[in-house]
């Protein structure tokens, strides 16, 4: 405990530095912003800032581009009330039952809930972090080449069940993601592959040309294709701070939220995105009227908006303790510390205490900065949502081109990223998902790192993956999730979870 304490002082000593400060300020306002304005979202955001972060030191980079991602999950359910459009995935639920209140006058109270409920959870979330955090990496310190390979497989086996549609295309994307990142040069032997005899490809592909034009890009075409309806809310917003009796109704739901949140948060694939989701469905199922859900009831927001924040914090422990991104915002963070020649795993808590323990005291302070300028600035975003996407996109693609220039000044950059741009756009079209592929672009270099090296201690034996305990019951796990997934009776219970 008091080394626990120890680690916490050092970290908010970190964190409560100014610049530190003004960097979660800026993280938590884009952040917010981003949810707020539907048709962007945090994957695109920090893709298009990652070549800002290049001029700042590490921690404050990081601070930064984790304010934005929890940033967006607070910003997603302004939106998802005041508009009925969520402006982030998770955002989703917050639509049934806080666009509802906001029609009856409450658009006030449900907003009030959603912030506290979110602050709640944030905070629980963080503490959970820090309470982790030392033994987790303890234990992957045990790990060797063999272990975090099959941890990796685990990891994009639970991307292949959790990504939304079906588990062939979600297994073809990763696949195309694994392919994508052997283009390049092989360190080893020098050879290249996969170049086409092509100079700017020598390198591989760059992650952020990737990042920035299968969801920046692509996002900007897929929002210009659909007609702009947007059913802002023309009644008062009304009192922002939740009565005693609507406090009563939300305890039980923001804690249950937060523990349900915060566990799928943990796993690997994209969990956290569920957690809504699945506060929900336990709201309406525990409720004595089930019927008030759809029409205004205060525990189909506080719930799923707790579950939201929990769920978005705790993403952060499988990056920072195994180095294993668990969705596609952690694998930009990935790429954002490799920029930065920092190696995300274990080793970052031992070699970098500095950066470890300033992110997580930096959020507490984001979450406290996200309910200051959440509830007084609901004014601005209702004006800011009166703003027509065909001013805002040409703005945010010279805004990417610009920033994917400055990266290595290249003009076949800008390029590339274009053509990313469409070919993430036909993914969308053709019910592809682009998340996976990202995720398995970020973990393949890894991957095939270790997979080397593995079979180098081992002299070529495949069989060390099984022998070795650790290794042979994570790839047990792997299989069992998919064979499970693929059930006839699972697969339809799936498909109908998402059409849900």
């Amino acid at each position: 405990m008091s080394e626990m304490i120890a680690h916490l002082q050092l970290g908010f000593g970190v964190a409560l530095s100014l610049q530190n400060i003004a960097l979660a300020f800026a993280g938590c306002l884009v952040g917010t912003l981003i949810g707020v304005l539907p048709g962007v979202g945090p994957i695109a955001t920090i893709a298009m800032l990652l070549p800002i972060t290049f001029g700042l030191d590490p921690v404050g980079a990081l601070i930064m581009l984790a304010g934005i991602y929890y940033g967006a999950q607070y910003g997603g359910s302004t939106t998802a009330i005041l508009v009925n459009i969520p402006g982030e995935a998770t955002a989703v639920v917050t639509t049934l039952d806080g666009h509802q209140m906001a029609k009856q006058g409450r658009a006030g109270v449900a907003l009030g809930t959603a912030a506290l409920g979110s602050f709640f959870a944030g905070c629980v979330a963080t503490l959970v972090i820090a309470a982790l955090g030392a033994p987790l990496t303890k234990l992957a310190l045990l790990f060797g080449p063999a272990e975090y390979f099959s941890l990796m497989v685990m990891g994009l086996c639970f991307a292949v069940v959790l990504a939304r549609g079906s588990i062939l295309k979600a297994f073809c994307m990763i696949m195309l993601g694994l392919l994508l990142s052997t283009v390049g040069t092989d360190l080893e032997t020098g050879q290249e592959r996969m170049t086409f005899g092509f100079p700017p490809l020598s390198d591989g592909i760059d992650f952020a040309v990737l990042a920035m034009g299968v969801f920046g890009f692509a996002e900007v075409l897929r929002n210009l294709e659909n007609p702009e309806t947007r059913d802002v809310v023309r009644a008062k917003i009304g009192r922002l701070l939740p009565d005693w009796n609507d406090i009563k109704q939300s305890i039980a739901p923001v804690l249950r939220g937060t523990a349900i949140g915060g566990t799928l948060g943990i796993l690997p694939g994209n969990g956290a995105v569920l957690g809504p989701f699945a506060s929900y469905t336990v709201e309406k199922k525990l409720a004595k009227d089930p019927s008030r859900f759809g029409r205004g009831a205060i525990e189909g927001v506080a719930g799923p908006e707790s579950a939201n924040n929990a769920g978005a914090q705790t993403a952060f422990i499988p990056l920072l303790t195994l180095g294993i991104p668990p969705n596609a915002v952690m694998a930009l963070m990935v790429g954002a510390m490799t920029i930065h020649g920092i190696i995300p795993g274990p080793q970052v808590m031992t070699k970098n205490p500095e950066l470890f323990w300033g992110m997580i005291a930096s959020m507490w302070i984001g979450n406290l900065m996200l309910l200051i300028i959440n509830l007084p600035l609901v004014g601005l975003w209702v004006k800011l949502l009166q703003v027509p996407y065909r001013l805002m996109f040409p703005a945010i693609l010279i805004f990417c081109c610009i920033g994917i220039y400055s990266v290595n000044n290249q003009p076949v950059d800008v390029a590339f990223t274009a053509l990313f741009g469409l070919f993430g756009y036909i993914l969308i079209k053709l019910g592809f998902e682009p998340a996976p592929m990202l995720l398995g672009f970020v973990l393949g270099k890894l991957m095939e790192e270790k997979l080397r090296q593995a079979l180098i201690i081992s002299r070529g034996s495949f069989m060390t993956f099984i022998e070795r305990p650790i290794s042979g019951g994570l790839l047990a796990v792997a299989v069992i999730i998919l064979v499970i997934a693929l059930l006839p009776s699972i697969s339809k219970k799936r498909d109908e979870v998402f059409t849900e």
